[in-house]
This record gives C-alpha cells, structure tokens and sequence, in this order.
C-alpha cells in the first residue's frame, strides 16, 4: 500500500469518527437526566458497554468502552474514551475507533491495549462482520490500532495474522487481551466448540504475526457455552483468569445472572500454553456486573472495571436515550486460598464531601430512620457486632422514599451467614433478589461498604470478600436511609456517611 493509500485509509477513519462523535454529541442535547449517574463513566449519550482497553499510559489513566453512538440499543460498535489522573476525575475524549474497513465494518468489538515497543498507544481489538442479513453468522479478526498522543489512532492496513484454531469455531473468536512475557508478546482470545466455551493462546513476536499454541482452559460442559472477554495476569505468584460464560445454569444461589463472570486460579505453561486451574468462582454476586476488564497500574496494583449492566435485561434509562455504565474501579487482591477480593480504589475518598458519623449505636428490632442522612449519590462505610448480635436479620436500607413504597435493602441472616441484595422495591426495572454465602460463624464483625449513585448501588462486604453490584431505578425524591433489625437487636460498632460529588 502507497504512503498516499495509507493516508486516504487514515482520513476516513478520523472522518467516520469525528462525524460519530458530532453525533452522538447532538444526541447528548436530548438525553433526559433521569437516574443519570454522578461518579461513574458512562456516556454522554446512547449505548455504551464493555470496557476497553483499560491502561496507564504516560500517566494517565485510559478507559475505552463498547459504544452505539446512534441509539441507546446495541449496534455497530464504536470505542467511546475516557482519560483521568487520578481514577476519580474523568475527561471524555473523542471516539477513537469507528468501523471503517472491510474486516471491521460492522463494528469494532472489543480489546485491550498495551504500549508496543515504539512507546505508542496500541489497542488490539476484534473486527466484525456479519456474512448473513439476519446477523446471526459472523466472521471475526483481530485488528490494531497505535496512538502517540494517545488520543487520535491510526489503523493497521490489515487485520492482524492470527491463524484460525483448529476446532469450529463458528465464527465466534474475539476479545483479545494481550501482555508481554519476556520478549514474547502473548494473547488470548474467547471462543467455543459446539456449547463448550474455551480460551485459547497465543504468542508473537512484533504483535502483528502470532502462531496458535492452544487451548489454554474450557469448559467441562457446566460453564457455559461461549468464553468472552477473558483477562489473564498474574497476581500474588499465580496466574488468574477472569472471563465471562455465557449459557451457566443456576445452582441455588449461584450463577443467577443472565449471563456471569467469575475466574479461575493457576499456574500457566508458557511452553504448552495450558493453564493448570482449580475451581470456577463466580466474581460478582449481584445482578449488573459483566465482561470485566483489569490493568496493571505504574504502582504495580492490579484494578478491574466491569459493565455495570446485562445483557437481555430491562434497562429503563433507554427510554431518556442513554443506556449503560461501567463500575468504579476495583482493587484486587488474590488470598493465600486463591480468593480474589474486589475493593474500592483508594483514590474514590477524594470524592467524599460533607459526612455523617456515629458509634456503639443499638438497633433494635424494627427500622431506625437516618433522619439526617438523605441523598442518591454516597457511600456508606459500617461495622458491626457479631458476638453480641441477637437479630435474626439486620442491615441497611438505601433510596427509601418517605411513604415507605420504595426501598433498596442489603441484609445480612446470622443463622445462614447470607449476604442479600433485594431490589424488588427499588423503583423501575427488574426486580429480584440476590443472595451470597458470606462466612463462618466464627466471624466478630460483619463490615458493609456501599456506593450508592443515584440508579446503581455497588455493595463490598468485610473487606471484599463478597460484591454485589446491581442498577436501581428510584424515584428521584427517595433519598432516605435506614438501619433495621428483626427478631432482636444489633450493635452498630461505627458508621460513616459521606456524600459524594
């Protein structure tokens, strides 16, 4: 291809997404701002959801995401982003890729970045194409795309060389995440054989040849039927692997999703490609959490955003023309066990603004109202008694409106030691009700963090152990928090309430 091609090919590109940005920045002007959120990233507009690309780069932190700009329904994908320094504060930036070649044309669905050897920006992602008019068969290639101002990027020529896997596929291999060992430059990539989902492996040299090595874990025919969005990075001396199965059944309170997302923990074969694991642990135990995505930042902390959303589920904002968010940024951690704990970034205190606190409160049986405490973006930090607790259940009660029709409420049973998210009471949406095994009995305290903003709620219990992340749908006017216990009293050892900006 002639410097001229090359340069006509770059211009389309910056054409098509300029023009995508125009417009979804004139839908911005009729988006409605019911249940829009305060502190999360989420578009000015339309659709958005996976993340992407997640990095730090000179600096800066880097979030791309799944992007409609034309509707707030799903279509052809784009790459919205977003830019911060400090994890908290986010500065939108223009869309940086549109469908513009023949092996993406009908949209450029997900990836990663990484900074290749030149120092620039590089997001490798899959381009789609749809071979029938029902757009049920697909043919899928990974693509890449450099940046070295981090903001405007250019299009490889062609798809990336990545042999096809020697298995069918049906079409279905996408999502690849990449990271350097040594010299090498390895990916992976999500995909399925019949109804077993599978990730397989790769390795290069320059980032754009890559031969197979294999299949690096699947399915043992219980989880589920296509692998996407997997993540492979190394944590506490093993390697983790994060991805999202689709078509898990239900196992009592287990994998209750539409669709999950969870890991499996082990130690991965460079020379033969196979990730020796144990168990499947789903990660998130709440309704709206999928297709997460984790970096390495310049301190050396593993962090996860996921999209705080579901696929096939109701979504009312779609109504005021904006649909999706992501979840604030988690930390992550990985146990001696091989437990991968999610807590809340550090860095989110700076949002906190005027505060509520008290200690060694009794509540006892029945509701006690926080009569100064009322909002719809803030987050709750609270500890309690275990030793002295003679309450069947207790816990805390957020958007609750005044009349007593609308409340979202997180419980904990220290018969059972389950940890619930009820949602049947939180305005519109889907109602329902998740629950999760929390600890032992042995267990003193039982310690609740909770980010509350305005149509989501992100509940961290002791420490990260569980997360339940879900959307909410209030009226505006529920603002009310409450404490409760049933069946007996419980000793509310602190408390602390900050309203968040």
């Amino acid at each position: 291809m002639s410097r001229q091609e090359s340069q006509d090919r770059h211009e389309r590109h910056q054409d098509l997404a300029r023009d995508a940005e125009r417009r979804v920045t004139q839908a911005a002007q009729k988006t409605l701002g019911s249940h829009r959120l305060a502190y999360h990233i989420m578009a000015p507009a339309n659709w958005i959801n996976d993340p992407n690309g997640l990095i730090q780069y000179k600096g800066e932190y880097h979030v791309f995401y799944q992007h409609h700009p034309d509707s707030p329904k799903w279509g052809p994908m784009h790459w919205g982003h977003v830019r911060s320094k400090d994890l908290v504060h986010w500065e939108r930036l223009p869309i940086a890729l549109a469908p513009s070649e023949e092996y993406d044309r009908d949209g450029c669905f997900s990836g990663c970045a990484v900074v290749n050897d030149a120092g620039e920006l590089t997001l490798i992602y899959t381009g789609n194409v749809w071979t029938n008019e029902q757009e049920t068969e697909l043919r899928q290639q990974q693509c890449l795309a450099t940046s070295r101002d981090g903001v405007t990027f250019t299009k490889d020529a062609e798809q990336l060389q990545v042999p096809d896997v020697p298995f069918d596929c049906q079409g279905h291999l996408r999502d690849p995440k990449v990271w350097k060992e040594g010299d090498l430059w390895y990916m992976i990539l999500g995909t399925r054989e019949d109804n077993d989902g599978k990730v397989v492996l790769y390795r290069s040299q320059n980032l754009r040849d890559w031969s197979y090595m294999g299949v690096a874990a699947e399915s043992d025919g219980t989880l589920g039927y296509m692998w996407e969005c997997p993540d492979l990075f190394s944590l506490n001396g093993k390697e983790v692997l994060v991805f999202s199965p689709q078509g898990m059944e239900p196992q009592g309170d287990l994998y209750q999703n539409l669709h999950q997302t969870g890991y499996l923990v082990g130690h991965l074969d460079y020379e033969t490609g196979r990730l020796e694991h144990g168990a499947f642990t789903e990660l998130d135990k709440g309704f709206d959490f999928y297709a997460a995505q984790t970096f390495l930042d310049e301190q050396g902390r593993r962090i996860l955003i996921g999209w705080m959303d579901m696929w096939e589920s109701a979504m009312p904002t779609q109504e005021y023309g904006w649909a999706g968010a992501l979840t604030i940024p988690r930390l992550l951690e990985l146990t001696d066990e091989d437990r991968l704990l999610m807590k809340p970034v550090p860095e989110l205190e700076a949002l906190r603004g005027e505060g509520f606190h008290a200690q060694d409160v009794e509540v006892s049986s029945g509701t006690q109202v926080l009569q100064s405490v009322k909002g719809d973006a803030f987050e709750v930090l609270a500890e309690f008694d275990l030793t002295t607790c003679e309450a069947e259940t207790f816990g805390i009660k957020v958007r609750c409106s005044e009349e007593g029709a609308e409340e979202t409420v997180v419980s904990f049973s220290r018969q059972t030691s389950t940890l619930t998210f009820d949602r049947n009471r939180s305005g519109a949406g889907v109602a329902g009700v998740r629950r999760a095994q929390l600890h032992g009995r042995d267990q003193q305290t039982l310690r609740l963090h909770l980010f509350v903003d305005r149509s989501s709620l992100e509940v961290f219990a002791n420490d990260g152990v569980i997360v339940l992340t879900g959307r909410i749908y209030p009226n505006e006017a529920s603002q009310g928090v409450h404490l409760f216990a049933e069946g007996g009293s419980v000793k509310l050892l602190s408390l602390d309430v900050w309203k968040l900006s």
